[in-house]
This record gives structure tokens, C-alpha cells and sequence, in this order.
């Protein structure tokens, strides 16, 4: 085949982008802020059996462009060997050219592995070899990793109850690396879905030995939880919704429905979106005090198709973009919590690119002069978290709002070997900002503007996170 387009100067395209990059931002640590890496295997400095256990185990992404490739699940999902799984990825992977996961798998297997060949079938069998070898090292366990792409903070996504016994083990260990649970409370927002939302409530009475029977014994479970999570190093929640609700008002008929709800366990809730709009303000108030950041992840339609759900279950690749209304919701919720002055540090990450500059216009009515980009337009998120989608984001952030606060990429994975996504969007930012230097639009002094990337790659997450 052809050069191998990973070189060093890959996506940076002029001289101040080169500079910006190397000179500036390449070695800077990595703040992870939100992702979905199992604290146990942290914990466990778990030892990956093979490539296919590391790379292609829990990536939907790699699965939903298997199965558009024609792959059957068998060799996906199903039951075939993890070798047969690996090669089968390899025979593929050619032909999702354009696609962000050939950047992707070609940029993990050179950072981690050292690999600079493109995989495919032919050299499918080699690379397997090479790569399972690596990862008998403790260079390659879990802990080994982190500290590879110099991962200074992981903040995981954790529900209300649980333990967080891995977090304390990290901690008593004192772990080069600081792992931060994050409080994602929604089963227990979604009251709609009677028999899941009864499930999690039974968790979060059992974790908190609050019996849940009303609206104020809900709340006070849910401060117990808080407060257990603070005291075990959590600075931050998050939430994965379609948009924000935009009722909030709790009646006095609404509490008593809750509370033969509780007790009876029949029929349905009249009034979800109240229902959640009331304990979401009254979670953000807590989290205000606390001096939490709270993460709204808004857009997606989960869950799509039926059949493939049912046997496959959540997280699978079954997925995609919504068209919910966002702007009148999020900003009756944000006032809201604005107007009794307990709106926390915000971020909110958006997954339809037609919004946007909603997003990034909204930010600005609430930022107050208290905190430097108090109110955050969250990174590329999901679909979006490919070139295109970092730009247009970083191009609307810098239209509606200010660039120079912004506070960087996360992961959002459940991959040890994600961490290249910042490097990816490290690239884009100084090749973004290099251009436009090039081109007379931006001061063309690297002395000037190199510290400001750093800020958005590094620095303005560690100020804003206290970390």
C-alpha cells in the first residue's frame, strides 16, 4: 500500500499548525472528564486476554459499521472465537475509509501498539500477534495505559448506589492517577418506565436506608447519596437526556399521586416531565452547594430498534441523532435555577448539529461574571466527536461565545485505548487555529495564541474542576 498517512504531522496542514501542535499542546497531560472506563478494572489493573478483549469487546461503534458492512452478528456479538472477531474487523476496516473510526483504529494501534501499516486481512494475522504479545506487559494493563497517554484525572459515570469501593481502593492506594466517580442519577428522573423506575428506586432505598414513600423521603435519599459520593472525591454529575424539562412546579395533587405511586406500585404517573423537572432542579441545587459541575449530554434517540434491542440489549450501536426542541425547555430550566441564583457550572454537550448555535447562544444568558466560562458548550459529543463535528462546534463556540474558555475533549468511552481522540482533537484545534493565522485572520504569533490552546487542551479543565 501506499505511505502510511499517520505521520507526524497528520490533519496539521501549515507551519502554525505544526507549531501550535508540537510546540504547544502535543505533551500536555490529559484531563478525561467524563468518560465510561469501569473503575474495577482500573482498580484491578485489569490484563487484557487479546486484541479483540481490548479493541472491539463493548465498541458499538465498530459494531454498528460491521453489521452496515454486511458482518453478521455471529462474528460481532455473537459466539465466533475473539481471533475469528479480530480478523473479521481487519477484513473490513478498508472499507470504512472516510468514516472517523479509520482515523480512529489506525491511530490507537500506532499509539499503543506502535503499529504504522493500515490493517487488513492480509496482515490481519501479524498484527494480532504483535499487539497480544504488547499487552502480557504491564505497560498495557489498565493502569499501564493511563499512564501511557499521561491521563492525569478520569472522572467514570456512576449511579446513586453504588459503592464506589473501587474509587476508595484507587484513592487508599494513592494511584498516580485521580479517579473521580461522577453522580448520574436519571433511572430514578425516568418514571414513565414503571418497572425500571421501581427497580432503581429499590436500589437507591437500600444504598441511602431511606424508605421511599413520598417526594421528600426521594430527595433525602438522593442528598444521602450526594453526600456519600462528595465525601469519596465527587466534584461532578451528569445526565443523558433528550432535551431539558421544562415544567417544574410540583402540586400538592402531584405529591399525593407520588406517594400512592410509591406505596401502590400501579397504574402510571400523570405527570412524567413535572415529576422530573421538580427533582432535576432540586438534584442542581445540591450539586449548586456543593460547588459540583453539572453535564447535561441532550439528543439522542436510544434504543431504536426493537428487535435487535431486545436481543442485544442497550449500548449496542442502536442509536442516533434527534430533532427534540431544545432551546424554550433549556432555558426555562436554566432561569429557573438562575433565578434563585443556584445554577452550578454547567456543561452541556449537544448531539444534533443543526443546534448548534442554539447551544452555543444559550450559554451566554447565563454566564454571570462569577466564573470564568461558567456556562460550557461541551466538546463534539458521540456522532459528533469526528473532525467535522469538532469543528463545527469550536466554530460555533467562537461565533456565539468565547473560544478561549472553552475547556477541551473527553474520551466518553469505555476503551483503555480511546485516549487518542485527544490527540485527534488536539490536531484539529491547532490545524483550526493554524489556518486561519496562515491566512491573516488570526495574529500570526505562536507566543500569543499557543498559550491559549494549551488553555483549551489543558489548563482551563484543571481550573475549572479545581483540580
Amino acid at each position: 500500500m501506499n505511505e502510511f498517512f499517520l505521520t507526524d504531522d497528520f490533519l496539521l496542514q501549515g507551519r502554525a499548525a505544526k507549531h501550535l501542535y508540537h510546540d504547544y499542546v502535543k505533551d500536555l497531560p490529559i484531563i478525561d472528564y467524563h468518560c465510561h472506563l469501569p473503575p474495577d478494572e482500573i482498580a484491578a489493573d485489569k490484563q487484557f486476554t487479546n486484541l479483540t478483549d481490548i479493541w472491539l469487546r463493548g465498541d458499538h461503534y465498530k459494531w454498528r459499521a460491521m453489521r452496515s458492512l454486511g458482518v453478521p452478528e455471529r462474528l460481532i456479538t455473537g459466539d465466533a472465537g475473539d481471533e475469528e472477531k479480530f480478523h473479521t474487523w481487519a477484513k473490513v476496516l478498508p472499507q470504512t475509509v472516510r468514516n472517523p473510526l479509520f482515523h480512529w483504529s489506525h491511530m490507537e494501534l500506532k499509539s499503543v501498539f506502535g503499529i504504522t501499516e493500515y490493517l487488513n486481512a492480509s496482515n490481519a494475522a501479524k498484527i494480532y500477534d504483535t499487539c497480544n504479545a504488547q499487552l502480557l506487559h504491564a505497560s498495557h494493563r489498565a493502569k499501564g495505559l493511563l499512564q501511557k497517554f499521561r491521563v492525569e484525572y478520569v472522572g467514570t459515570t456512576d449511579e446513586p448506589w453504588d459503592s464506589l469501593q473501587y474509587h476508595r481502593q484507587l484513592a487508599a492506594e494513592n494511584f498516580s492517577i485521580r479517579v473521580a466517580p461522577s453522580f448520574r442519577p436519571d433511572k430514578v428522573l425516568m418514571i414513565a418506565n414503571q418497572e425500571t423506575f421501581f427497580t432503581h428506586i429499590d436500589l437507591l432505598s437500600q444504598s441511602s436506608g431511606f424508605e421511599i414513600k413520598d417526594i421528600h423521603s426521594l430527595l433525602a435519599a438522593l442528598e444521602n447519596r450526594i453526600d456519600f459520593f462528595h465525601a469519596n472525591g465527587c466534584r461532578v454529575s451528569d445526565h443523558g437526556l433528550t432535551q431539558m424539562p421544562g415544567l417544574f412546579v410540583f402540586s400538592s395533587a402531584l405529591e399525593n399521586e407520588l406517594a400512592s405511586f410509591l406505596i401502590n406500585r400501579k397504574g402510571y404517573y400523570s405527570d412524567p416531565e413535572a415529576f422530573m423537572g421538580y427533582v432535576l432542579a432540586e438534584l442542581c441545587r445540591m450539586y449548586h452547594t456543593r460547588n459540583w459541575v453539572q453535564q447535561f449530554h441532550l439528543g439522542p434517540i436510544r434504543n431504536n430498534n426493537t428487535r435487535l434491542n431486545q436481543l442485544l440489549g442497550a449500548d449496542s450501536g442502536f442509536d442516533s441523532i434527534g430533532d427534540f426542541p431544545q432551546a424554550l425547555p433549556m432555558s426555562r430550566f436554566f432561569d429557573h435555577l438562575d433565578q434563585t441564583d443556584q445554577l452550578a457550572k454547567t456543561v452541556i454537550y449537544n448531539i444534533n448539529p443543526a443546534d448548534n448555535e442554539v447551544f452555543a447562544s444559550m450559554l451566554g444568558n447565563f454566564n454571570d461574571g462569577t466564573v470564568k466560562g461558567k456556562m460550557q458548550f461541551g466538546s463534539g459529543w458521540w456522532f459528533l466527536d469526528q473532525k467535522e463535528g469538532m469543528e463545527k462546534q469550536l466554530n460555533a463556540l467562537s461565533n456565539m461565545g468565547m473560544f478561549s474558555t472553552f475547556i477541551g475533549m473527553i474520551t466518553d468511552s469505555r476503551s483503555f485505548l480511546s485516549f487518542p481522540r485527544h490527540e485527534y482533537f488536539r490536531r484539529t484545534l491547532c490545524n483550526l487555529v493554524g489556518d486561519e493565522m496562515e491566512k491573516g485572520l488570526l495574529p500570526n504569533d505562536l507566543n500569543w495564541l499557543g498559550p491559549v490552546l494549551q488553555g483549551i487542551c489543558y489548563h482551563n479543565a484543571k481550573e475549572y474542576f479545581n483540580l
